[in-house]
């Protein structure tokens, strides 16, 4: 579903990425984690174009990602994307923030996208909300929202950008059980979190990122229970003490 190949990129003369290369099958999850500044941010958000490279290719589902003239619009509405902060529109209820892009991208009938949106609404728990609008909410209910945005789009794959990172801790469960759910279900999901528990449980895989590269690509179990690299080893042993 998603091949990234060889992928460098610079801001500048600061190397961000360098010669990345993994691939996601359909319906696989994989987490991306690795300490702060390692690249695992800008890594995914070379899936869907939003950060362009300078080396390499990506391809979706066989759309060359990287291609010069790739047609990102059309791409980005077949691949939801939830970042670290919520991306909602403030001055729409909640409603609104699910029908726009249907109608506006995916060119639904109004009573169509009120429909898809209503029946996620209730998916994530959030079918009472649906007037209300992002001020009103929680992070968590923000966050679970934002997903029910990219998934009303009928996405072939979903991309997570730390998306529990800037929530309250007793928030952090209602999202990260929505992502759970998704994964049950068999959607392709590439997710950079600190949520340990949630990789343990959930990821086919676990990519370890530092200093801009891949330094581990495993299976969950393989990496958790005997990380190869020093620096795995390390990162591990800091994150799961506590």
């Amino acid at each position: 579903m998603i091949d990234i190949e060889n992928i460098s990129k610079w801001y500048g003369d600061f190397q961000v990425l360098t010669d990345c290369t993994t691939q996601v099958a359909k319906g696989e999850v994989v987490v991306v984690c690795g300490p702060s500044g390692s690249g695992k941010s800008t890594l995914i958000k070379c899936v869907n174009g939003l950060e362009p490279v300078q080396q390499g290719r990506i391809s979706v589902d066989g759309d060359d990602v990287t291609a010069k003239g790739a047609n990102l619009t059309a791409l980005r509405s077949r691949i939801g994307m939830v970042f670290q902060h919520f991306e909602l529109y403030p001055h729409m209820s909640v409603l609104e923030n699910l029908c726009l892009a249907q109608e506006k991208v995916l060119k639904r009938p109004r009573a169509e996208a009120v429909t898809r949106a209503e029946k996620l609404l209730d998916r994530v728990g959030m079918a009472d909300h649906a007037a209300k609008f992002p001020s009103q909410l929680s992070g968590g209910q923000q966050q679970r929202i934002a997903i029910a945005r990219s998934l009303a789009m009928d996405p072939i794959a979903m991309l997570f950008d730390e998306p529990t990172s800037a929530l309250d801790p007793e928030m952090i469960k209602e999202v990260l059980d929505v992502m759970v759910e998704l994964a049950q279900e068999g959607m392709t999901m590439m997710v950079v979190t600190h949520e340990m528990g949630f990789a343990r449980k959930v990821a086919d895989r676990v990519i370890f990122m530092d200093n801009g590269a891949i330094v581990e690509d495993r299976q969950t179990a393989a990496f958790f229970d005997n990380p190869e690299s020093e620096r795995a080893q390390d990162f591990l042993s800091k994150i799961l003490d506590h």
